[in-house]
């Protein structure tokens, strides 16, 4: 910084800016900074930023927080993808300094005599600014000048005009003594980067054939997988995220449940990535050609669908690399190759990279994987376990990727240390996994998301309720309702979320022992009767489809760093929402933790966070139920697990029009009584057709 005032402590700025900030385009970016001076005299702080085009966007005045605490804010709203510029710049503003000074010293009863330097120096700045200000607004310039210097005028009918002119000098001020402040970056994507709703299947598994006594088993392809498409479709996804679909390897393969012993007709982990047939640039036989996972791609955007590919960066033993390049793996001390290890578990099936021994030619072979998906069509990868590799190699690997085609983006499916999730977000990472799936109370999840609200500079959540991986014990042992309550959380609270295919069959049944699926699709195939248990009543399908439409619909829930919680004197209840400054949209929600009992809670709103003077009555129309009610700051809510754990409204401001009568509520889903629900029938697994307890 080089100038007359000082400019400090700047946002947003990602680790002192040694890394880019991160925007979507349409965004509205806070910009803060803390920017003083000596003495009495105005100061005024603008936004000068640059698009990644070269061009200038007109500068962003900005204005002052709190009265004493020298905080200057502003919002940009960048319009295109790619890396913007943005410096704060403080300066003299003499037409406030000047306006400041005649208003107190009018008011303290002095005369014309008295304000002779105070008018003179008036139309200097008038005149400063007459080359700044639009053509058509000259004109009031002129006045204005001509009335200061007009003798035989009162003073009040002296200053008048230059004092209307507060607003026009706000937009157009005169600045002087400019003091230019760091550059620093904001690297924007495209919109998805932070609003998506992802959906994750197994190809192989949609349209399979279970082996029987007469037939062995038959793996589903691209082309019957693309039958699934209309039902992901219908439920509002709009990326579609795909395991790996490369050839899987032979030796040490895993069997089901991860068995150490494969049978001949096992199909091993598609993370045990490379066989004969090829590696990461390769497809699984099974699964069709190049040919056919074009097609399944652009069948897949007919549907509005976009395809995510996973990205591990791991072998199976019998994997190309092995032979071709064995230093790029670790030997042990007795000759061996280290397969992976998270002790206790064992992966006796991958080959983990060392990327110590030869990194320039690993980070040449995998950017070439990556770039040659990206030229079949894929622009989102789903990336395994990042955080057990370099993070100045994902460094490296984003941007380079980014040079290319800079639409692409990158989830980083770690779950470890805060420090590393953190870091891969700041090198780069479009979106994180999260701690969402743990944290199953609402103190929890309040304290959690104002964590993750804070950090909205340079991480970007994506809450998922269950994975291949996960299934946590509250969907183990919550019942129906608990799926309902996840999926409110996941979808309502994060711009993006996704669930794992299954989610909606209420699937629960865990392997002893693990917080995981039992007969794990990893290990399997796992066609499934979608039409049946939809046509049945028992699926969520319908629920996830209104929690998407409600997403889509209202602007307020594309971005997170609107999040607010409201007071609500229930622990077993959260209330939060969030609402659009463009538009007015506000979304207000209110989820019960509770799969089993009914919760009755009083919230205590926080008006303003609502659009809404303290005293306000409003209406607030449910989303889920089509039913409205008129609300103010403290209301009692009743949410019955069994019938709807959840409010989802929508607010109405006073006066403003009502939704049309025809509104229609979501579709029943599965079980379709409360009787029922407490049954248990709702399950979908192969072994279990109820609830264990």
């Amino acid at each position: 910084m080089s100038g007359r005032f000082p400019i400090e402590d700047v946002s947003p700025v990602v680790s002192c800016g040694r890394y880019p900030a991160k925007a979507v385009v349409g965004e509205l970016v806070p910009v803060s900074a803390l920017a003083y001076r000596e003495g009495h005299d105005a100061l005024g702080c603008n936004v000068v930023w640059l698009g990644p085009d070269g061009v200038a966007r007109p500068f962003t005045r900005m204005h002052s927080g709190e009265p004493g605490r020298d905080r200057w804010y502003a919002t940009i709203r960048p319009d295109a993808v790619g890396e913007w510029i943005f410096t704060v710049e403080a300066f003299h503003d003499p037409y406030l300094t000047w306006r400041n000074a005649a208003t107190k010293k009018i008011a303290a009863g002095q005369g014309a005599e008295e304000l002779a330097n105070d008018l003179a120096e008036g139309v200097r700045v008038l005149r400063a600014a007459d080359e700044l200000v639009p053509a058509a607004e000259r004109a009031r310039l002129a006045y204005a000048v001509e009335a200061l210097r007009d003798a035989d005028r009162s003073l009040p009918e002296r200053v008048r005009p230059a004092l209307e002119l507060a607003d026009l000098l706000w937009a157009y001020p005169v600045r002087e003594l400019v003091t230019t402040g760091e550059e620093y970056r904001i690297w924007v994507d495209r919109e998805r980067a932070l609003f998506s709703a992802w959906y994750e299947f197994f190809p192989r598994s949609e349209g399979a054939i279970l082996a029987t006594a007469d037939e062995p088993a038959r793996s589903g392809t691209f082309a019957t997988a693309t039958e699934r498409l209309p039902g992901v479709a219908a439920m509002g996804f709009d990326v579609l995220y795909l395991p790996p679909i490369h050839p899987i390897g032979r030796i040490n393969r895993k069997g089901p449940n991860n068995s150490l012993v494969a049978g001949p007709g096992d199909v091993g982990s598609p993370w045990a990535i490379g066989a004969a047939e090829g590696g990461h640039d390769a497809l699984h036989p099974d699964l069709g050609t190049a040919a056919d996972f074009r097609a399944f791609v652009v069948a897949a955007a007919e549907h509005g669908l976009e395809v995510a590919m996973d990205l591990a960066l791991q072998c199976a033993p019998d994997h190309p690399w092995v032979t071709e390049h064995p230093e790029w793996f670790t030997t042990r001390a007795d000759g061996s190759i280290a397969y992976a290890e998270n002790p206790p578990k064992k992966y006796q099936d991958i080959y983990p990279l060392n990327f110590d021994n030869d990194p320039e030619g690993i980070r040449a072979e995998v950017l070439r994987v990556v770039l040659h998906w990206v030229g079949e069509g894929v622009q989102i990868f789903r990336v395994d376990n990042p955080h057990t590799k370099p993070v100045d190699f994902w460094h490296w690997l984003i941007w380079e990727v980014k040079k290319v085609d800079p639409d692409v983006l990158f989830l980083a499916e770690a779950f470890t240390r805060p420090a590393m999730m953190h870091g891969l977000a700041k090198v780069g990472f479009t979106q994180s996994y999260t701690y969402f799936t743990w944290r199953t109370s609402p103190a929890e999840m309040r304290e959690y998301c104002a964590e993750l609200v804070a950090a909205a500079d340079h991480m970007r959540p994506n809450f998922w309720p269950n994975t291949p991986d996960i299934l946590h014990s509250s969907l183990q042992h919550g019942g129906p309702p608990m799926f309902k309550i996840r999926a409110v959380l996941a979808s309502l609270l994060s711009p993006s979320w996704g669930m794992y295919a299954g989610y909606e069959l209420f699937e629960h049944v865990a392997r002893p022992g693990a917080e995981e699926y039992l007969d794990n699709e990893k290990y399997e195939l796992r066609p499934r009767d979608w039409a049946g248990a939809l046509a049945q009543g028992r699926s969520l399908a319908p629920f996830i489809g209104a929690l998407n439409r409600v997403r889509r619909d209202n602007p307020a829930l594309h971005r997170l760093r609107n999040l607010v919680f409201h007071d609500i004197d229930n622990p077993a209840l959260l209330c939060w929402s969030k609402r659009d400054p463009e538009t007015g949209n506000t979304v207000l929600v209110v989820c019960s933790f509770d799969s089993h009992t009914v919760q009755w809670g009083n919230t205590t709103l926080d008006m303003p966070a609502l659009g809404l003077d303290w005293h306000d009555r409003f209406t607030v129309h449910d989303e889920l139920t089509g039913a409205s009610y008129d609300w103010g700051q403290h209301n009692a809510v009743r949410l019955d697990p069994y019938l709807q754990p959840a409010h989802v409204f929508t607010v109405r401001r006073p006066g403003a029009v009502e939704p049309p009568a025809a509104t229609v509520p979501i579709a029943t889903t599965a079980p379709t009584t409360a009787a029922a629900l407490r049954d248990g029938n709702a399950s979908a697994t192969k072994d279990d057709a109820r609830w264990t307890s």
